[in-house]
């Protein structure tokens, strides 16, 4: 009888590896995924990003480069005694020695050791061509580089991965140097070697084979594993297909994220590996968190997600018209749909009337404590339905989202009432700038004046309050927190942490539908909230006070 493909430990072809049982997530989406075009991440956004994959349950955290530049420098810092990892490791990167160098000088060794963390991952050369010709030096001297520097950290009681750079393509060249390399980091102490296709141009059928190469080469006591990149678009294939061959670490960044067309999709990869070959790769109970992460580092990211991608996207489940919605109805999702969505904390989507989502309200009520009985959850799925059809989301928003749902129980905030507010902006040019060459040589910048007047009601009495900032929010703000600071002094404690706007309809221009997204701490925990409309200004307003309100709620628990 043949194996069943997808028990785990099932072979994984004839004459080939059992699969593993279990393989471990490296994710690298704070260093290699930040390298994606428009992405720009705050040490702020770095420490939320990292939450968010601890909950997935991730093995691994690259956090950064400590020695690349003070953004990085300054997160291994925070992390220290900000970051509370429940599941996860954090790694820092770096790179060998530098050639005819010294590793006990060596600067980004160093940094290495001195970020508090007890795992490094450095990358080395691996093909022969770049070890001649772009570091100038002899390939005895390319491996030594890479064991005298796998040998150091170790030395310094780290843990070392070591990314083979060029792996595949080096091989291709020459498989001698390619080995020797590994084995000068394996015999040093490495504890995992990572095989990269840097260039992101090998195809699943040479990834496996190579992998396997590798894998018999140097034996089931070394552990391989895989970095792609997406240039030809197979970074997940190639994943799986290194698996296949032996490999039991994956290396990726959360929704393919990475330079140029991007990395390893762990969204798409962790799935395909747990639900398709029953190979674990999360802890149990965390694969239903897939959709909820994607979303959410999207709008850390400040990217939006993409409908189509698979297993997490909003679209990966829709169906709409004809022989499917048909089949829908009458046998279920199996008949056109290759997972339970719910397994990946996704839904069915019928484009016409939505089917289901009173199950997942009542799931994501008692999570956040909320009592919503089934009518409620009912009543409440359809109108979310509503809301997300006009631009908000709720993945990334807890905070509106339990405002709505205590809302859908009856429950009214009873701390205050906004009658209404006004926003007024004055940019004052010092000279014209009609007058170009007048205005190119004044030395007086242009000045804006920002100022919010706010009418709120609190306890029967009536107030007014005006605030000035930097800009209609932060008037806003100062307005509002006038007036409801001097009944609830426990707000001087709370203080937005970040604010994001995205255009929803770029085709309107500037009528477009915007979407705010305010990020709000009080010191301990961080909450997030949501407003959209057309007027920026009150798309931020809902998002403001929403934001408030859950402070005020929170300091009553």
């Amino acid at each position: 009888m043949s194996p069943d493909p997808a028990a785990p430990g099932a072979a994984a072809g004839e004459g080939g590896p059992a699969l593993p049982e279990w393989v471990d997530i490296f994710d690298t989406t704070l260093r290699d995924g930040a390298q994606f075009e428009g992405i720009s991440l705050s040490v702020e956004d770095k420490l939320r990003v990292a939450e968010r994959l601890d909950w997935l349950g991730v093995a691994w955290i690259e956090g950064g480069y400590p020695q690349a530049n003070p953004k990085d420098a300054e997160f291994f810092r925070r992390a220290v005694t900000e970051l509370r990892l429940d599941t996860a490791t954090l790694v820092a990167f770096g790179s060998t020695r530098r050639p005819a160098g010294k590793v006990d000088v060596d600067p980004t060794l160093r940094a290495l050791v001195e970020s508090g963390t007890s795992t490094a991952c450095i990358v080395g050369k691996s093909w022969d061509f770049h070890v001649t010709e772009a570091l100038g030096t002899t390939l005895d001297e390319g491996v030594a580089m890479v064991a005298d520097s796998v040998r150091f950290l170790r030395a310094e009681g780290m843990r070392v991965f070591f990314d083979a750079e060029h792996l595949f393509d080096g091989y291709k060249h020459n498989p001698e140097f390619a080995l020797r390399v590994l084995e000068a980091a394996a015999e040093a102490g490495a504890a995992c070697l990572v095989l990269c296709d840097t260039n992101g141009g090998s195809l699943p059928h040479e990834v496996e084979r190579i992998t396997g190469d590798v894998v018999r080469h140097l034996g089931a006591d070394v552990t391989i594993g895989i970095h792609a990149q997406n240039d030809t678009g197979c970074a997940v294939a190639n994943s799986v297909a290194a698996v296949v061959a032996g490999a039991r670490q994956l290396q990726g960044t959360i929704n393919g994220y990475g330079e140029r067309t991007g990395n390893a999709n762990l969204i798409t990869c962790i799935p395909n590996l747990e639900l398709k070959l029953g190979v674990r790769c999360l802890p149990e109970g965390r694969l239903e968190r897939l959709t909820a992460v994607s979303r959410h580092v999207a709008e850390l990211v400040n990217l939006p997600p993409h409908a189509a991608d698979p297993y997490v996207g909003s679209s990966a489940f829709a169906h709409k018209g004809g022989l499917h919605t048909s089949a829908l109805g009458k046998v279920g999702g199996a008949s056109y749909e290759h997972v339970d969505p719910g397994v990946v904390g996704n839904h069915t989507r019928v484009l016409v009337s939505d089917l289901g989502g009173r199950a997942g309200m009542a799931m994501k009520a008692k999570e956040l404590g909320v009592d919503l009985d089934d009518r409620a959850a009912a009543e409440l799925s359809e109108r979310l339905k509503q809301l997300e059809s006009e631009g908000y989301v709720f993945e990334a928003a807890d905070a509106s989202l339990e405002l709505l749902m205590r809302a859908a129980t009856g429950w009214r905030q009873p701390w205050f009432r906004v009658e209404g507010y006004r926003v007024t902006t004055y940019h004052r040019a010092a000279v014209h700038p009609g007058d170009a060459e007048a205005f190119a040589a004044s030395d007086s910048a242009p000045t804006v004046d920002t100022e919010a007047t706010v009418k709120v009601w609190v306890d029967d009495e009536r107030h007014i309050a005006v605030g000035e900032g930097n800009g209609p929010v932060n008037a806003l703000d100062a307005a509002f927190r006038d007036v409801l600071g001097r009944r609830f002094p426990h707000l001087a404690a709370i203080h937005l942490v970040d604010y994001r706007v995205r255009i929803l309809d770029n085709v309107a221009d500037t009528d477009a539908v915007v979407r705010v997204m305010i990020e709000s701490t009080d010191g301990e925990a961080t909450w997030t909230t949501v407003g959209v409309s057309t007027n920026v200004i009150e798309a931020s307003w809902q998002a403001l006070v929403d934001s408030i309100v859950y402070g005020l709620l929170k300091g009553e628990r």
